[in-house]
């Protein structure tokens, strides 16, 4: 997304909307992003190099924190420096306004369901990361928390059920594979 000074500095019409340039220019950004993701994911799903995929994976996350906006960039910094200082309190309050003036921006949704999973506010946290998948469904991160979620509310089936979709977007993430593995022995022995 443009920032509201690129918004204006690409002019705006006298009823406050965004000329037809500002209208193109913000699609053309937002095709060229899912383009480069498309191309990133489908480099993902075929790497069978696990420190090739955790470099392609990192790629990933350096575009989904690209805000396209500096005050975005400057509270989702703040957030992290607050969660650092295990003040998850402040940090909420940054990604607050992070969601409410970037309500499209997928990381803020996945930020803030990650704080709310740190408090152990699991119900808030999924409810984020609902959000998260709805704009991104391919987010490894969010569905890596939605498993953490039901792991750790005993819903078994369901964290197995999350992780397999995880390994079905990034195949070669290692905590994945490893979480598969003890959930589907875990359940086993439950069905003995």
């Amino acid at each position: 997304m443009l920032c509201a000074t690129a918004v204006m500095a690409s002019g705006l019409a006298a009823a406050g909307e965004p000329t037809a340039a500002a209208r193109t220019e913000s699609a053309a950004a937002a095709a060229a992003e899912t383009s480069s993701l498309d191309k990133l994911f489908a480099e993902l799903k075929r790497e069978r190099n696990p420190q090739a995929a955790d470099r392609i994976a990192k790629r990933i996350w350096n575009e989904w924190y690209k805000s396209g906006s500096a005050s975005i960039d400057l509270m989702m910094k703040w957030s992290n420096d607050a969660v650092q200082a295990q003040k998850f309190d402040v940090a909420l309050d940054f990604l607050d306004q992070v969601v409410v003036l970037q309500p499209r921006f997928a990381e803020g949704w996945n930020r803030r369901a990650t704080v709310h999973f740190l408090m152990r506010n699991f119900g808030k946290s999924m409810a984020d990361i609902e959000r998260t998948l709805a704009l991104e469904p391919r987010h490894f991160g969010a569905l890596s928390g939605m498993a953490q979620i039901m792991k750790e509310t005993g819903r078994k089936e369901l964290a197995l059920s999350a992780w397999q979709r995880v390994l079905d977007i990034y195949p070669m993430m290692r905590s994945a594979q490893g979480e598969i593995a003890t959930l589907s022995e875990e359940l086993a022995g439950e069905s003995i």
